[in-house]
């Protein structure tokens, strides 16, 4: 975290804003492929909250938490809203198609862990421990393992992150259970400054194989990030 700016940094902010452009098998197996606008993510840093524009529609945007998500207008009238969204899931395969609430929910929890990363992880309820290093050509990278609370959605209760001899994120692996539960290695790059924190704002996520190794013939996500804002 002190590589990253700082806990105390971190704390006198809020919320964060960025740019992203994304895409990947992903959306194209949900029947949802994504085209390249860019869009402007919402995060609140201390409490799971996120919002997307546009989303759907050029005066429409997401709201989510973690009991619920909704799409609305910009003025906040509600077009479509779920509670309990991790349960529309249940039963889901790689293949099984998404609705517009279920990609909103999946964007919401995962540029919000994406974004509030490795910060998120002193959050109370996390748990985090020492994991055997991930050997990445002549790099060691350290390993650490999050237990994640219950309150907190995300792709899986365990996730891993690894970080180079510098301290900063170099990789997070997870399964991502509202797909069938596939194994993700998610490679993170280009560090950007803002306000003092460093974001990374290139990240490529791939299935992995038995032995944690990246299929790069399967790249199931990116994400480019840019003009980071914290407020």
């Amino acid at each position: 975290m002190d590589a990253h700016g700082g806990l105390d940094r971190w704390h006198s902010f809020n919320s964060v804003r960025a740019t992203i452009v994304s895409g990947g098998q992903l959306f194209i197996r949900k029947g949802m492929p994504q085209d390249p606008t860019p869009r402007e993510m919402t995060v609140s840093l201390h409490v799971q909250q996120a919002s997307l524009a546009p989303f759907g529609a050029p005066d429409q945007r997401t709201r989510f938490t973690a009991d619920r998500v909704a799409i609305e207008k910009l003025d906040g009238t509600v077009v479509a809203e779920r509670r309990d969204p991790r349960s529309s899931f249940a039963g889901h395969a790689l293949a099984t198609p998404w609705d517009p609430l279920q990609r909103a929910y999946f964007n919401g929890y995962a540029l919000w862990i994406y974004l509030t990363s490795p910060f998120a992880l002193a959050m109370p309820g996390f748990v985090v421990e020492d994991i055997e290093p991930w050997q990445e050509g002549k790099e060691s990278w350290r390993g650490l393992r999050a237990t994640f609370p219950a309150a907190i959605a995300s792709h899986s209760t365990t996730q891993e992150f690894y970080f180079g001899d510098d301290g900063l994120l170099r990789r997070h692996d997870y399964r991502v259970d509202v797909a069938g539960g596939f194994a993700a290695a998610q490679y993170v790059d280009q560090i950007q400054e803002s306000a003092g924190i460093k974001f990374p704002t290139r990240r490529r996520a791939y299935m992995r194989d038995d032995q944690g190794r990246p299929m790069l013939d399967a790249e199931m996500v990116f994400i480019d990030i840019s003009n980071i804002r914290l407020d």
